[in-house]
């Protein structure tokens, strides 16, 4: 089948602009989003060697993402597979580079241009690309598809934007998806949307069930813990723009009386954490910041580190979940804290979540609807009211989570193995 005529516009687009994409990166060097000792990378120029063999190439676009992977990544690692995993953010490759098992590699991805899709291709040469999730760059995918490596999407969704966008270009969703030799969509909307553009779905996988409980430092945890000892924690977990206001003036209002409340801000950008100390004093309360060494003895403590959610979840009466409280994100994995046994809620936008669904039917979490909803609740963890909500969580996640290490043997078969 010919190529659409969309997608040979947007190649011949994307070459066009091309040579403006090293300035591009440039500038967002200079807002801490690009790492600027790797930008080679971003244009399809790797910093390392292929190793012999055959290569999975695994893709997932954020922290969220790639986190979600390592589970398929040390499966593949036991039955001794080489593998490629690339990411979008700088943070995503932060908290990977730490957490990554050895033979495997992290790149970053290239930016979607001709040139840069065919360096990156020609370099690594996969036998097998995974894109986890909602990532579908044309030039990338066709070029590796050119190349002969198979090529899956698991754990694929689509909000209705993308879905609409694509709409307009049947035939280029057509063919896109067209290249994938399987897809396993996160849930049953998500196929639908799939099969609406052309895609065949091979049924449903979601990368984020199944996943071990996010890991802490024993001797961090202890620390913390002694460190902290006689204070009531409520977390503020992956926070966004707007959120850490709300949550300080509903901290305030139900710690009036309990001066050993402590609430622990974890931004979701750990950048942030020069902002958000700023906002929080804005709103009357003390702060002290993680990344400066600052001891916790104020009312709140931002933790701008990576990676130490799980420490956190360990320690709180009461985890509100970021990205829920605002609308355009969609809310954050409410699996994390139910692991780990730490009661949580979230806000009225959790649509990127659809497991929310399975915690309130089982009365293993509550979403606010407003700051005053908010500030009850966190009472209520202060005075530790919300243990049995805990226990009722944790017993969800275990029903809900299954063995991802199901999927290493299905894309090994697509490359023979």
């Amino acid at each position: 089948m010919s190529r659409p005529a969309s997608l040979a516009l947007y190649a011949a687009a994307t070459r066009a602009v091309s040579p403006l994409a090293p300035a591009i990166l440039r500038r967002r060097v200079g807002r801490d989003k690009e790492d600027p000792a790797r930008l080679g990378e971003r244009l399809g120029r790797p910093s390392v060697a292929r190793p012999d063999g055959p290569l999975i190439w695994l893709h997932g676009a954020s922290v969220g993402e790639g986190l979600s992977l390592l589970p398929l990544v040390e499966r593949l690692r036991e039955l001794d597979v080489a593998v490629l995993v690339t990411s979008g953010t700088r943070t995503s490759a932060e908290v990977l580079a730490a957490r990554l098992p050895a033979g495997a590699t992290h790149q970053f991805a290239p930016v979607d241009t001709p040139g840069a899709a065919g360096r990156f291709i020609g370099h690594w040469r996969p036998n097998l690309g995974v894109f986890v999730e909602s990532e579908l760059w044309p030039n990338l995918i066709g070029a590796a598809a050119a190349s002969g490596a198979r090529l899956a999407l698991v754990s694929a969704k689509m909000s209705e934007a993308s879905f609409r966008g694509w709409r307009r270009f049947p035939r280029a969703a057509a063919a896109v998806l067209g290249h994938f030799d399987l897809i396993l969509a996160r849930d049953e909307a998500a196929a639908a949307r799939f099969r609406t553009l052309g895609g065949r779905v091979d049924g449903v996988w979601d990368a984020k069930l199944g996943a071990p409980p996010l890991p802490a430092d024993p001797t961090a945890v202890g620390a913390l813990k002694d460190a902290l000892a006689g204070r009531e924690i409520i977390l503020a977990a992956s926070t966004h723009p707007g959120e850490e206001p709300l949550i300080a003036r509903a901290f305030a209002e139900a710690a009036e009386d309990r001066p050993a409340a402590l609430l622990v801000i974890v931004p979701r950008h750990p950048g942030r954490g020069g902002e958000v100390a700023a906002v929080v004093r804005a709103e009357g309360l003390s702060v002290a910041r993680r990344t400066m060494d600052e001891t916790p003895t104020g009312a709140v403590y931002v933790a701008d580190t990576l990676g130490e959610l799980g420490l956190f979840f360990r320690l709180g009466r009461l985890a509100v979940i970021g990205g829920s409280l605002v609308e355009g994100v969609g809310g954050h994995n409410p699996l994390e804290p139910a692991r780990l046994g730490c009661p949580f809620i979230a806000g009225p936008y959790t649509d990127h979540w659809p497991v929310y669904s399975a915690f309130r039917a089982a009365d293993a979490t509550r979403q606010v609807a407003t700051p005053g909803d908010l500030a009850a609740v966190i009472g209520e963890a202060l005075g530790d009211g919300l243990a049995s909500m805990a226990v009722r969580a944790a017993g969800v996640a275990a029903r809900l989570d299954v063995d991802n290490q199901a999927l290493a043997p299905r894309l090994l078969a697509l490359i023979g193995r």
